[in-house]
């Protein structure tokens, strides 16, 4: 494949189409997961709130481990489809049996996990397992929806749908709070429900519409879905496997060292929060040049999108070793010393870096590729977290640094093997 000749405008634009838009809603919804964990310590106190700290890192593994792949297939067809001015609701058709089918066989598993989990992780509190099934049954159809936004260039009713999940979990807890009540179901039934708010709402503005169209076979909607499922999902548990990983190893320690883990991996993922409205646009643009034979646009765009990712990770790494401490301290009252604030920053600077070159790799049809990267990532987390310390918390810092390390170095090495294919 040649490149073209001629740069255009994409090769001078840093960021993708429909980045800021996208921040907007994912700036709130970063803040809002900061106020929930403080209301919820407030209204629980730290102990109180382990059950839910475990049911957020779990949540956030499994939702976007099954689901996130049917958003970037949904977008990715509708995007087709939209190019050659063909209709695209016949895709939603689809996949909309598909995301189902995928949400059953989750119910039933965490179903039967029940009361491992209602007793080691959820501290007895089986409304907690209730409201996870529940958290997915609204996070299933969030995610389409975010496909058909994505899909469509609706990046603002993008934003929103994210925006709102984080604004009405808030206003949610913050009730409760009001109110007095400090039941644990109560405040899981808050990240269970709230993803559908966004959902309720661009709906009724018609932002899900979509326009008749040929019949789509299931060759057009999951050619690669396979591979974009494993991919998705050790990625999803890569990043959120530390405070999961604490509360399983640590059986006999206190729950609020749980909590406070989680609090600080909240601290220290901000960057790679915001980095999500990049990573949210990243894929159909390099996709695009690549589809487009643009090499030489493709590079540029990746080279500044590294130059930019790269120094976000840096500055988290550092404003997490300077202010870190004293931030802990000041929102979750501390527990959390700097050695550990700093790791988890700098884990979650590679795992941003890591995920340009996966997402580049995906670009250039290497789904494969990027699917085994982050299986080789997750193999090296659980082999780090099982026999690298005997200390609880370093022992996980060591195995998130290590295996963004492994997942780092098997994507680049894949982008590689991918570029010298396309040249």
């Amino acid at each position: 494949m040649k490149s073209a000749s001629q740069p255009t405008s994409s090769s001078r634009i840093a960021l993708p189409e429909g980045t800021l838009t996208v921040g907007v809603g994912l700036f709130i919804a970063g803040i809002s997961a900061f106020i929930f964990f403080k209301i919820g310590q407030q209204a629980l106190g730290q102990d109180g709130f382990k059950p839910i700290v475990a049911m957020w890192f779990i949540a956030f593994s499994l939702a976007p481990g099954f689901f996130l792949p049917v958003e970037q297939e949904v977008g990715r067809a509708l995007s087709h489809r939209r190019a050659i001015h063909q209709g695209g609701r016949p895709i939603i058709r689809r996949m909309i049996p598909l995301a189902a089918t995928m949400l059953i066989i989750l119910a039933v598993i965490i179903t039967i996990a029940s009361p491992y989990l209602t007793k080691q992780l959820f501290d007895g509190y089986g409304v907690v397992v209730v409201c996870l099934i529940l958290t997915l049954v609204s996070y299933a159809p969030m995610h389409l929806a975010r496909g058909i936004c994505s899909g469509s260039q609706r990046f603002g009713s993008y934003g929103i749908i994210i925006g709102a999940d984080g604004a009405a979990r808030v206003i949610g807890v913050a009730v409760l709070w009001a109110l007095g009540v400090n039941s644990v179901g109560a405040f899981a039934l808050m990240i269970a429900l709230s993803p559908l708010v966004g959902v309720v709402g661009v709906g009724l503005f018609g932002k899900l519409r979509t326009e008749a169209g040929p019949p789509a076979p299931w060759s057009e909607v999951t050619p690669n879905l396979g591979w974009l499922l494993l991919g998705s999902l050790f990625a999803a548990a890569l990043v959120n496997a530390g405070p999961i990983t604490v509360d399983i190893l640590g059986t006999n320690a206190k729950p609020e060292l749980i909590t406070q883990f989680g609090n600080a991996v909240i601290f220290a993922r901000i960057p790679l929060f915001l980095f999500q409205a990049v990573q949210a646009a990243l894929l159909p643009r390099l996709a695009r040049l690549a589809a487009q034979g643009h090499l030489d646009e493709f590079r540029s765009a990746l080279r500044k999108l590294l130059v930019l990712v790269v120094g976000v990770g840096v500055a988290g790494t550092i404003g997490a070793f300077a202010i870190g401490p004293a931030v802990l301290k000041l929102v979750y009252e501390g527990g959390i010393d700097r050695r550990t604030l700093t790791l988890l920053a700098f884990s979650s600077a590679l795992y941003m870096v890591a995920v340009v070159f996966a997402q580049a790799t995906i670009a250039l049809r290497g789904h494969a590729l990027a699917g085994t990267g982050w299986a080789l990532g997750f193999v090296s987390f659980v082999a780090l977290a099982a026999w690298s310390s005997n200390d609880l918390y370093l022992r996980v810092e060591i195995a998130l640094v290590g295996s963004s390390a492994v997942a780092l170095v098997s994507f680049m090495l894949a982008l590689r093997h991918r570029m010298l294919k396309f040249s």
